[in-house]
């Protein structure tokens, strides 16, 4: 066998390996296809193994032109007995022999990369469909996790593969696991992977607006570009005395209210305020006057504002100072903003009875009647004006519950090692459309309230996974804090240079195949992995109804009306 396999390594470097082949189909092996991207085995006189990836091939042509095959192969890491150590420069020379790695050889790589209560699996070797790819589940959920892929490379399957086995693990025999995911779905095509999932949709979805923070509240009724102080003051002072005024309780308790405390406050009473505000008067000694129902006068001060939330009054007076006609902008969008339909989920009557524990229940899976590992979103039905105030409210209260749970745990326990005993996954589905490389106003309370996340979320039990098909347009902030990446096929330039500055310089040259990786491949580094390889994930179980449109199958079918009328009702929904 030694005479057939006529391989030697002619020079060992820190990061290569040069291997002279005489013939190359003597070479290999009956069961094993040799060629870029397979593994080679190496014998030292020490009894080790080096395993090392093939990069190149290239023949040498003698003066008397007989042939030699040289491969290049970088050196993974070598197997000592059944343990594969990472790094290859401690090979004895010289080598002894040069042989293709067996699928043995191969599984050793891999079995051995974490205990086996650690691994999480959802992929085999892309080379070879019977070694499976572990990654550790620890390192893999508590480190925040990218997925990009060009449209039709998997991202969708594979995102539903790692959500559904990762519900499906359990240490004992119990029905549900401990597992706790929020998926922000954008275009609905969710519900079909996850029939079980506690799914909130644009018709179920509610959520208070009184928990909104200031810049959300800002963002979401002023005209930020405008830059108007006088709103801006009137705003908050509207919305801070209405919240001292539905508190009650003492009058310490009532100074403690400000603008970002997250007690309830009424919207209409607010719209009212201002309302009055800006039809306000003076008189000659340059006070506001207000006459009420019974036609009595009273001076608008700090003792009096509260009248002006839900009284029907005149303004009294000669001048048209103060406010008068300086708020009308603001007014217009106000009032725009509580009466229009599209907004009921964030500003209706439900946002004004809503609690703050159904709310946290709701979007946690923690339902009394429903009980569920994953809170689906759909977003799909949410007006493009307050998406991102949306996704900022939902991804700051999860990030505040981490916070306070911890709080709570280590002053129950000062010796609390497990800061939450019940982390959470937040899974944003096309990612750049919230958390973009941009500067502009209307994606400034996602940013701020993902970026966060992404710099803290860990110590509080909450992680991040981003799926995007354009990593390069993503929030570089939040992209530089994942440690763990699923890179699918990529043909955008750009994004494959973003995504080859995350790879170890030894192995960039797995990054020219991107463009060329099937649907369903993807390159797996991080530190939940040993070793960055090339996969195949596996199937999910149900897939998202992400599948394109048969649109040639569809257009040779005979032609069908469209019932106009019955999209009209939906519409105007």
């Amino acid at each position: 066998m030694e005479e057939k396999l006529n391989a030697e390594v002619i020079s060992v470097y820190p990061n290569k390996v040069k291997i002279s082949v005489d013939k190359l189909e003597d070479f290999k092996l009956a069961d094993e296809s040799l060629k870029v991207g397979s593994y080679l085995r190496v014998s030292d006189n020490e009894n080790a193994i080096l395993i090392a990836i093939i990069e190149n091939f290239s023949i040498e042509v003698s003066d008397t032109g007989s042939r030699k095959y040289l491969i290049e192969a970088n050196p993974l890491g070598l197997i000592r007995g059944e343990e594969f150590i990472r790094g290859g420069d401690s090979l004895a020379i010289p080598p002894k022999k040069v042989e293709p790695a067996t699928e043995e050889d191969i599984k050793k790589i891999y079995s051995g990369s974490s205990k086996k209560s650690e691994n999480f699996t959802f992929a085999s070797l892309s080379a070879n469909n019977n070694i499976k790819v572990p990654v550790n589940g620890n390192k893999f959920f508590n480190k925040h996790i990218a997925i990009v892929g060009s449209t039709g490379s998997g991202k969708s399957h594979t995102l539903s593969t790692i959500l559904q086995k990762a519900v499906l693990e359990k240490s004992s025999g119990f029905e549900m696991n401990n597992s706790h995911i929020l998926l922000f779905d954008i275009h609905s095509e969710y519900k079909a992977a996850f029939p079980n999932a506690n799914y909130i949709g644009i018709d179920s979805l509610t959520l208070p607006y009184w928990l909104l923070n200031s810049e959300e509240l800002e963002e979401l009724f002023l005209d930020t570009e405008a830059n108007d102080h006088n709103q801006r003051n009137i705003f908050k002072e509207a919305i801070v005395n209405n919240r001292k005024l539905k508190l009650g309780g003492s009058k310490e308790e009532r100074e403690r209210v400000h603008f970002d405390s997250p007690l309830f406050f009424d919207l209409n009473e607010v719209l009212r305020y201002v309302q009055y505000r800006n039809n306000e008067k003076k008189n000659k000694k340059n006070e506001i006057l207000w006459k009420d129902a019974n036609g009595d006068l009273f001076i608008y001060n700090e003792e009096s504002l509260h009248r002006l939330y839900n009284e029907k009054l005149e303004p009294e007076g000669t001048s048209t100072a103060g406010m008068n006609g300086k708020l009308i902008n603001f007014l217009n969008r106000l009032e725009n903003k509580i009466n229009d339909k599209r907004f009921d989920f964030l500003l209706g009557e439900k946002s004004k009875e809503i609690t703050f524990e159904d709310t946290l229940k709701n979007l946690l899976g923690f339902n009394t009647e429903n009980k569920s590992n994953i809170t689906v979103i759909d977003l799909s039905g949410v007006p493009f004006e307050v998406l991102s105030i949306t996704v900022s409210l939902i991804s700051r209260i999860i990030f505040e519950y981490g916070y306070y749970y911890k709080r709570l745990r280590c002053k129950t326990n000062p010796n609390e090692k497990i800061n939450n005993d019940a982390p959470i996954l937040l899974v944003y589905e096309e990612a750049h459309k919230y958390v973009p490389n941009s500067e502009l106003s209307k994606y400034r309370s996602s940013k701020k309230s993902i970026e966060r996340i992404a710099k803290e979320g860990r110590k509080y039990g909450v992680t991040l996974l981003l799926a995007s098909q354009r990593p390069s347009e993503l929030s570089e902030t939040i992209f530089s804090q994942c440690n763990n990446f699923i890179a699918m096929r990529l043909t955008n330039p750009n994004d494959q240079s973003y995504v080859k500055k995350l790879l170890p310089d030894t192995l960039g040259n797995l990054i020219e195949k991107m463009p060329s990786l099937k649907a369903g491949e993807a390159l797996l580094i991080g530190e939940s992995v040993d070793l960055p390889s090339i996969v195949q994930i596996d199937k999910c179980d149900s897939p998202p109804s992400s599948n394109d449109i048969p649109y040639w199958d569809l257009w040779k079918e005979e032609w069908k009306d469209i019932d106009v009328l019955k999209i009209k009702e939906e519409w105007y929904k």
